[in-house]
């Protein structure tokens, strides 16, 4: 779906998806491109969305965490919410991921991309492609768990 906003050149694209298109799966977590809660998918690769100017994402493809299952081929429909759901968003609902929550934007996107480009990853290339992420609430290891499920999912 193609929207047009009016923002100025350098409103960072965080700002133009939360307050003008009222999506709220990136977060605004440092504002610094340090803690990853803000990674949307820019041309099906993951940035962080808080220190990319609008301007340079003008006729490019955004998917944020709302558009995921979209972007996937074999996504469902979750039994008990009845909504269309990427695998890695149902790995994280079956593992009971989220605390508070408030980071994993950041986790599924940056997974989902991963596992776009690799199929069967090791935790070695899970804790590789995961690096620099940030949870406070400590559920790496939920993480992990979602993640090796979401992969089997999508095998």
């Amino acid at each position: 779906m193609s929207r047009t906003v009016l923002a100025t050149a350098d409103t960072p694209l965080l700002y133009v998806l939360r307050d003008e298109l009222h999506l709220r799966g990136p977060r605004f977590g440092c504002g610094l491109a340090q803690c990853g809660s803000c990674t949307v998918h820019l041309d099906g690769q993951p940035i962080r969305s808080c220190v990319t100017p609008a301007a340079a994402v003008v006729g490019h493809k955004i998917t944020t965490l709302e558009g995921l299952a979209a972007s996937y081929k074999g996504s469902k429909v979750d039994a008990a919410t009845g909504l269309n759901l990427h695998p890695v968003q149902q790995a994280w609902i079956d593992e009971q991921v989220p605390q508070c929550g408030f980071c994993q934007n950041g986790w599924m996107m940056y997974t989902a991309y991963l596992l776009e480009q690799k199929k069967n990853p090791s935790d070695a290339e899970i804790h590789a492609a995961l690096d620099g992420l940030k949870c406070r609430c400590g559920t790496q290891f939920q993480i992990m768990n979602a993640v090796r499920r979401a992969a089997k999912a999508m095998g």
